[in-house]
């Protein structure tokens, strides 16, 4: 906790900041033992409408995944999800890339709801569909090398080193052409260059949906509703997409 001093001054305010004093507050389950009723009741009224929204199960888990470098079960179920998407889009995206810092939590084992996907995708990022040349992507993977591993897509290959530097980038078992054109499914907020992938600034024919059905979070929770209407649960699995050596 803060206090200050204030005194006049010949600022706009009228007052200048003279000194101040803080403290610490614990906050921990000592505020839970004995609720307030008064706002307890308040919030009753909003607590049944946000449950109402957040608990309606979109999916199962087959097991627990979370986000982690250079790669996680989560973040090869995201990018494989995205690469799935594109047919709603009219794409066939060569791979994608999901970046780490977006993935905010992650799923247990069982009943995945609304509010579940929400926590792992909160941001109103929207898919994205653009095009690299093979120089760019070879580029693209060493800014992926150099962050510790990004998310990628089934079929990428990638080896880095412990400090950060591309030992080789491979695409469904082959080389990265230079010269080729590589269809790739990310974020708008990656395509953008955003958390240093800044190859994508060289990206052409964006496809960029604007709409918020585009928004990442109801593809995620599209694929799981198809899944579970052909009682299957979400399943993923790590498989040495990027080997650090």
């Amino acid at each position: 906790m803060a206090s200050a001093a204030l005194l006049p001054s010949s600022c706009s305010t009228g007052y200048e900041v003279t000194g101040f004093e803080r403290s610490r507050i614990l906050i921990d389950s000592t505020y839970d033992t004995a609720a307030d009723k008064a706002v307890a009741g308040f919030m009753k009224p909003y607590k049944r409408q946000v449950d109402s929204i957040m608990s309606p199960v979109v999916g199962i888990s087959a097991e627990y995944m979370a986000a982690d470098r250079p790669e996680s079960n989560l973040s090869n179920l995201l990018t494989d999800i995205l690469v799935w998407a594109g047919k709603d889009y009219g794409e066939r995206p060569d791979f994608a890339v999901y970046n780490i810092g977006g993935i905010r939590s992650a799923f247990a084992k069982g009943k995945v709801t609304y509010g579940d996907v929400l926590d792992v995708a909160p941001f109103e990022n929207k898919i994205c569909f653009v095009t690299l040349t093979g120089a760019k992507v070879k580029e693209l993977f060493a800014q992926i090398a150099a962050a510790g591993g990004e998310g990628v897509s089934h079929g990428v290959e990638l080896v880095i080193t412990k400090d950060g530097r591309l030992k080789s980038a491979r695409l469904d078992g082959r080389e990265i052409d230079p010269e080729a054109r590589y269809r790739i499914a990310t974020l708008d907020f990656v395509a953008q260059g955003n958390d240093n992938m800044t190859a994508f600034k060289s990206a052409t024919d964006v496809n960029s949906p604007a709409g918020k059905d585009n928004n990442v979070r109801f593809i995620i929770m599209k694929y799981m509703q198809e899944k579970m209407k052909q009682g299957m649960s979400v399943s993923s699995k790590t498989e040495r997409r990027i080997k650090v050596e």
